[in-house]
């Protein structure tokens, strides 16, 4: 008897009363609950029994549904130095160590010290990637984490550069995170005012006499209106200036200001607003005059860019581009864009116009998996909620996909398209993770620097499968899957196959 039908039959026979009274759930169930999340998992599928689809979304729209991690998960992140040192503390240990090399004589000991500081800094990056994946697989709000990674992917930072690494857990955590369901105009203002993004795209050197266009170009072309909205050169050149002084706080007491000039200092956080740095002069923006007053420049811009039609079309037809389809239905981000025009930016209610769509439903099973979404469906599939001890391994083989988080070097984010992720060259390599994964043969249940724990390997042929996958599964993954002469492989082979990387 076959593998599949063998671990079936002892499934259904050990089965508890309350799984077999347990309401059997749709395909248009299965395939909505996975276009939701990330993945199913045991959990998710249960929360979805319970209060049913529009209960469901409704709470993780408003968020209800708790953020809460797993015990195990949450005593690792509390174990990072980047989730327990807040953020001015990192950079200040940062400045103190800068100074201290700065001050050492040329030599063996110098170089050692910045080598140091260099792996301290590629500790702390990682140590904000694995926070960011672990969050993506055991968060119980999982419409909501998918908002994370899709946010924290349109207003993309890149680790490696300046002191974007000292600050990319508080850029997830405390920017993206709080703002990932809310008005889109806040989060805007979010990561305008965050150092990673002021970091990132330069406008911590963006001053009077000295201004530095690169964000506010950015601002306008990669995260609100998008190319060939109709905003200009001369637009971008007024957003600079307007933004002239929003930068990173110094860690140093700054010199003695005047008082009528101080009182116009902005703090936040690590962010600053230096009204000495600030271009005072009026402006005209999207043919709207600013006059010139500091600060509020800032939030009356952020105002008139995200009020723009083009704004509501081109986030709607990115969140589409996301969940929907390489190339949405442009009646559909057309209702989306009108939806975002009504709410003023509320991205929840922008997301239930989507999801209640005939388009989305239309799309089930033709949506390609990016290489962020393979590895973490990948794993909740696999591990059904049990807790991993080591991360390390999902920032290895989304490094092999050619997605790492944080490692877009230009300010664009990965591609939303699955032209990208499908080449042949992908599909071997997602091959391997699959067998990594499916066999059991990986250090994710090994603590990071502890010799390897042998053997363990997921069991895939469970009630989660077979009430979710197994129905719909196509011809050539059934025989495949016949094909399999051990559990492992039968789990290598299911999560290669194209059933599994399409959603």
């Amino acid at each position: 008897m076959r593998l599949a039908a063998v671990s079936a039959l002892l499934i259904l026979g050990a089965g508890s009363a309350a799984a077999r009274d347990a309401r059997p759930l749709s395909q248009d169930d299965v395939d909505w609950l996975r276009r939701d999340s990330f993945e199913l998992d045991s959990a998710t599928v249960a929360m979805y029994r319970d209060l049913g689809r529009s209960r469901l979304f409704d709470r993780q729209l408003d968020g209800r549904i708790s953020d809460d991690l797993p015990a195990p998960i949450t005593t690792l992140i509390n174990s990072y130095e980047a989730a327990n040192t807040p953020t001015e503390q990192l950079l200040t240990n940062l400045r103190d160590e800068q100074d201290k090399i700065k001050n050492m004589p040329e030599g063996d000991d110098k170089a050692a010290a910045r080598k140091a500081q260099q792996q301290h800094a590629n500790d702390l990056l990682q140590q904000a990637q694995e926070i960011e994946m672990l969050h993506a697989i055991y968060g119980p709000n999982q419409l909501k984490e998918q908002m994370v990674w899709f946010w924290l992917n349109h207003f993309s930072v890149y680790g490696a550069k300046g002191r974007v690494r000292w600050v990319a857990a508080d850029y997830v955590q405390n920017t993206i995170r709080p703002h990932a369901l809310g008005k889109f105009r806040d989060l805007v203002m979010a990561t305008l005012e965050s150092p990673a993004m002021m970091e990132f795209l330069d406008n911590a050197q963006n001053a009077k006499g000295h201004v530095n266009e690169n964000y506010a170009r950015e601002l306008m072309e990669l995260h609100t209106l998008g190319v060939g909205s109709g905003y200009t050169q001369q637009d971008v050149q007024q957003l600079a200036l307007i933004l002239t002084g929003a930068g990173v706080a110094p860690l140093r007491d700054p010199a003695a200001m005047r008082p009528r000039v101080a009182e116009m200092v902005v703090r936040n956080g690590m962010f600053e607003f230096n009204p000495r740095r600030h271009d005072f002069s009026d402006k005209v923006l999207l043919g709207h005059k600013i006059k010139g007053s500091g600060f509020d420049e800032i939030t009356e811009a952020v105002d008139i860019i995200t009020k723009q039609p083009a704004c509501a079309q081109f986030v709607s037809k990115k969140l589409a581009e996301y969940f929907v389809s390489d190339n949405p239905p442009p009646e559909l981000v057309a209702k989306m864009a009108r939806t975002f025009q009504r709410t003023d930016g509320d991205i929840a209610e922008v997301l239930q116009t989507m999801f209640d769509s005939k388009e989305l439903a239309a799309s089930y099973g033709k949506k390609f998996k990016d290489p962020m979404q393979f590895v973490v469906s990948s794993v909740r599939m696999a591990y059904d909620g049990k807790p991993i001890a080591n991360a390390k391994p999902l920032l290895n083989w989304l490094n092999q996909l050619g997605e790492p988080v944080f490692g877009r070097l230009t300010p664009d984010g990965w591609p939303l398209d699955s032209t990208g992720w499908s080449s042949s060259g992908q599909m071997a390599k997602r091959f391997e993770i699959a067998g990594a994964i499916g066999t059991g043969n990986n250090r994710l249940l090994t603590p990071e620097g502890q010799p390897k724990m042998g053997g363990d390997f997921p069991m895939l042929t469970t009630r989660l499968y077979y009430d979710t996958f197994d129905a719909k599964l196509s011809a050539p993954t059934r025989d495949a899957l016949a094909k399999a002469t051990t559990q492992q492989e039968w789990n290598t082979f299911l999560l290669s196959s194209p059933d599994f990387n399409y959603r």
